[in-house]
């Protein structure tokens, strides 16, 4: 057998550069760095070395450098990925969120962050975290709950199984999210002769599990039975590269199309059958249909409670199918599974149903809602007003054409735009809602750029969010990633604020105003953008906004955009209950009428 001698990292990252996707591209895109203590010597060298093969990022917060990954895999359709590598210690501990927020939305990321020494020479090392009760307790042991594979490198050969487990959790769709590999400080240093084989390329296809014959027939059953069918579109329909084949078995069948979070631009937004997002931030159109059916045939969701309206929105007496690739999903709520790839499944559903079409939905559904809600993102006719959030989504909107990118995370946007966005096509809608992770913005956005770089891509962030992690503007803007990022000021976290006031509480602690403050908080977001390295403006209104806009697509770099918002306003129309827990006892008045219609809003709970 021929070997080769490399250090345990070198020999990683000379793997990693050769495992290939269906296309002929590098799976692993590429490597988010920040050095220190516990990776800058091992890994840091062994990425030197592969520096033409595998290309590093400087990041400037470990978090952040994972969200853009993370941004990259889910626009991607979970195609390609990238890694990240910490130190150890507080650089590891920051990736943790990062890990959560992957493995709640499926998504493949390789997280390499230090580790101790093997042979314990210098314990405590700096940054080791010491158990006194288990002496092989590290930071790292906290990603075991938020990773679906971890392991611990303590000796270099141990990659030779490790490596190859982190590929097939990462590309297999029904076992898809973060792998960690914690790798030993000193390990990463120590050389092996490795066998020359290990390094030959290897292509990794994503497997299209096919439905079970009894499962298929079932389900085809069902639908042949429903009077009132509805399908809601998940994250999967896109992971699956499905969005084609569900319009067509849509039309070819008569039923219609609801949209999560996730699912959202699935069909294009004016496709007869799109009857718009469902849930809590659903349209009246989609909510209506749901509402009345006997049949909710779910595909690629996980059926979070943004999407059932924690359980309140479909009819106690309608039977659940969920089409899903994860065998978890599919038996959520007692549904009946069909488990298999989401395109894979519409397709053998549609041959098994054959010219069967489901009685036609209440077409007038639509063109209802949008009457309603189109004039919210008109330009105010008061041009002094303070915006709302509706009106500068609708100048973005404006500014958007097919290629446009929107994205968002927490806070009032997600809910925004997911009843007020048009997206005209597959992939025009990002929105990370499984997390609900403030700061993921403007680091998503710069990973949606990376993987479409084709794409016109347009963050839309709070201030609330942006004051928590702002940092990746700068490595936009040193890296020249185009991007525009829409700031908007309601001066705290208008969100919550509303939430708060919804369950009968005072305003307390959200927005700024009713925050304790020696100093009232008065931050020039533009020019803070700017001192990043962006090109950034303030503008007084939406008029401003829409010129703006215009400007930010001849920009070499991130373009920022700040505009003052009104914190209180939101779409009114649309909607859904959703179950967030009121205090069973209270002095005051509000809380005890929010106690009351929390609880009779409990008893539709199915």
């Amino acid at each position: 057998m021929t070997t080769i001698r490399l250090t345990a990292a070198q020999a990683m990252m000379r793997w990693l550069s050769a495992q290939m996707t269906e296309d002929g591209e590098p799976f692993i895109a590429g490597v988010w760095a920040i050095f220190g203590h516990g990776n800058v010597a091992g890994i840091g060298e062994a990425l030197y070395a592969e520096r033409d093969r595998l290309r590093t990022w400087r990041g400037h917060n470990e978090q952040t450098m994972a969200h853009a990954a993370i941004a990259y895999a889910k626009q991607s359709g979970r195609r390609r990925a990238m890694a990240v590598t910490t130190s150890i210690g507080p650089g590891a501990a920051n990736l943790v969120t990062a890990a959560a927020l992957a493995h709640v939305n499926r998504l493949p990321i390789l997280l390499i962050p230090g580790d101790v020494f093997a042979g314990r020479g210098p314990d405590p090392v700096l940054q080791q975290l010491e158990d006194w009760g288990d002496g092989t307790v590290t930071v790292n042991d906290c990603f075991k709950p938020v990773s679906r594979y971890f392991d611990r490198v303590t000796r270099p050969e141990q990659l030779l199984t490790a490596l190859p487990r982190a590929m097939r959790t990462m590309t297999d769709p029904a076992d898809c999210g973060p792998v960690t590999l914690a790798f030993c400080q000193d390990v990463q240093a120590e050389a092996h002769d490795w066998p020359e084989a290990f390094f030959t390329p290897k292509v990794w296809r994503i497997r299209r599990p096919e439905p079970d014959i009894h499962e298929l027939a079932r389900v085809t059953d069902l639908i042949r039975a429903a009077k009132r069918p509805v399908i809601v579109a998940g994250g999967g329909v896109h992971y699956s590269g499905a969005a084609p084949t569900l319009q067509d078995f849509a039309s070819r069948h008569g039923i219609p199309v609801v949209e999560s979070q996730a699912g959202k631009s699935a069909l294009p937004w004016d496709d007869p059958l799109n009857f718009g997002p469902v849930g809590v931030t659903g349209a009246s159109s989609a909510n209506t249909v749901c509402a009345g059916a006997d049949l909710v045939l779910g595909v690629g969701t996980r059926f979070q409670d943004f999407t059932t309206g924690s359980w309140t929105l479909f009819p106690v007496e309608a039977r659940l199918v969920s089409v899903n690739v994860a065998a978890y999903d599919a038996m959520k709520h007692g549904a009946e599974p069909l488990c298999a790839d989401a395109l894979v499944a519409l397709q053998a559903l549609s041959a098994a149903l054959g010219g069967h079409r489901a009685p036609p939905p209440d077409i007038g559904l639509k063109p209802a809602w949008f009457a309603a809600v189109d004039p919210l993102t008109a330009a105010p006719a008061d041009a002094n007003a303070l915006p709302t959030d509706s009106q500068v989504i609708g100048a973005v909107q404006r500014a958007s054409g097919r290629d446009t990118v929107v994205m968002s995370a927490a806070g009032t946007m997600p809910g925004e735009l997911h009843k007020l966005w048009k997206a005209p096509r597959p992939g025009a809608y990002h929105m990370e809602y499984g997390f609900s992770c403030m700061g993921y913005e403007i680091a998503g956005a710069m990973g949606i750029k990376m993987a479409q770089p084709d794409r016109d891509v347009v963050c839309i962030i709070g201030d609330g969010s942006y004051m928590m992690a702002n940092s990746e503007l700068a490595t936009a803007a040193m890296m020249g990633i185009r991007i525009t990022v829409v700031l908007t000021d309601n001066r705290g976290y208008g969100c919550i604020n509303r939430l708060q006031i919804a369950t009968g509480g005072a305003e307390f602690n959200n927005l700024l105003k009713d925050a304790f403050a020696v100093n009232p908080s008065a931050i020039d977001f533009a020019a803070h953008a700017r001192s990043l390295g962006a090109t950034s403006e303030h503008v007084g209104s939406i008029t401003d906004l829409d010129a703006a806009l215009a400007r930010a697509k001849f920009a070499p770099g991130p373009y920022v955009v700040v505009i003052d918002t009104d914190p209180y306003p939101s779409t009114p129309h649309g909607g859904h209950w959703w179950d967030v827990a009121v205090p069973e006892a209270s002095g005051r008045a509000q809380v005890n009428a929010a106690r009351a219609a929390y609880l009779s809003a409990l008893q539709h709970r199915n």
